[in-house]
């Protein structure tokens, strides 16, 4: 073999020892999954449909590990307190393995926010509704006599006595409150009369109370989460497709007159995480 012929063979020979790493590593970068940032919209009140997808999706975050932090998007007035609780627990599971932030687009009040709390950071815009801490109920009727039914006990038909339902709104009033200065710990910066006062506040002003964190978008809030999560060239995905969640299922939370206006008030009596708003004077 000519010195030629040798010199090429050494210079093919280092070729092959740096692409061939080259190679590998390209094919072991392909087989691992791009990192994902999993989003989950609410744009409805929480109820039992709203809430089990919520927690369809996120379990699915908890269960896939290409899922490395998670962005709720809200544009909600709240909801049942059974609901909303069952969706925060959730949540709490989820925080311990991954990151979760918060984007709130149109509105995250009462039970949303209750949420938002459970989450690492808070993004809201600056004309963003925010907060109405505070909870809302239907005390039932006084107990009266019906002909033709009879019953076992004074509050067989109602449940329980007025002051009694009183008494665990108080409880689930104090329990938001709880969750709030948890969640907020430190990042409050107005009295307790002020920041349970029920008010609900513009994003900018929400930013100044310490309500949420920093007036920013959903791209924000997917930066935070990656940042948070400390993952780069990640890819943005909405969750209710990945769990395998179909739309519609047909049911109104809210109230629907005779001649189909929806109104903001709900279906069914009980004790509520929800933000009402007043109705348009005539």
């Amino acid at each position: 073999m000519s010195a030629a012929d040798q010199k090429w063979e050494k210079i093919r020979f280092s070729l092959i020892w740096i692409v061939l790493p080259l190679i590998v590593g390209l094919l072991i970068a392909s087989a691992v999954p791009q990192p994902v940032i999993g989003v989950i919209r609410l744009n409805d009140a929480i109820y039992s449909y709203t809430a089990r997808e919520m927690i369809a999706q996120i379990q699915y975050a908890m269960d896939h590990p290409e899922i490395r932090a998670v962005v709720l998007a809200f544009d909600s007035p709240g909801g049942t307190v059974v609901d909303t609780e069952a969706v925060y627990f959730e949540l709490t599971r989820l925080r311990e393995k991954k990151p979760v932030v918060t984007a709130i687009n149109g509105m995250a009040a009462s039970g949303a926010y209750y949420l938002s709390v459970n989450t690492d950071y808070i993004y809201a815009k600056p004309t963003s509704m925010v907060g109405n801490i505070g909870v809302i109920g239907y005390l039932p009727p006084a107990p009266f006599l019906i002909e033709d039914i009879i019953s076992t006990g004074p509050y067989k038909l109602w449940g329980a006595p007025r002051d009694s339902d009183m008494r665990q709104i108080e409880m689930v009033k104090q329990g938001f409150f709880e969750v709030v200065n948890l969640g907020r710990e430190g990042r409050l910066n107005a009295e307790p009369q002020v920041i349970f006062s029920g008010q609900i506040w513009a994003g900018s002003e929400a930013v100044r109370l310490g309500i949420a964190d920093e007036i920013g978008t959903e791209t924000d809030a997917y930066v935070k989460a990656a940042s948070l999560a400390k993952v780069a060239h990640y890819q943005v995905k909405d969750l209710y497709e990945l769990a395998g969640l179909v739309s519609p299922y047909g049911y109104s939370f809210f109230f629907q007159s005779p001649d189909g206006m929806v109104m903001p008030y709900p279906n069914e009596a009980g004790t509520y995480l929800l933000y009402i708003p007043p109705l348009p004077v005539k």
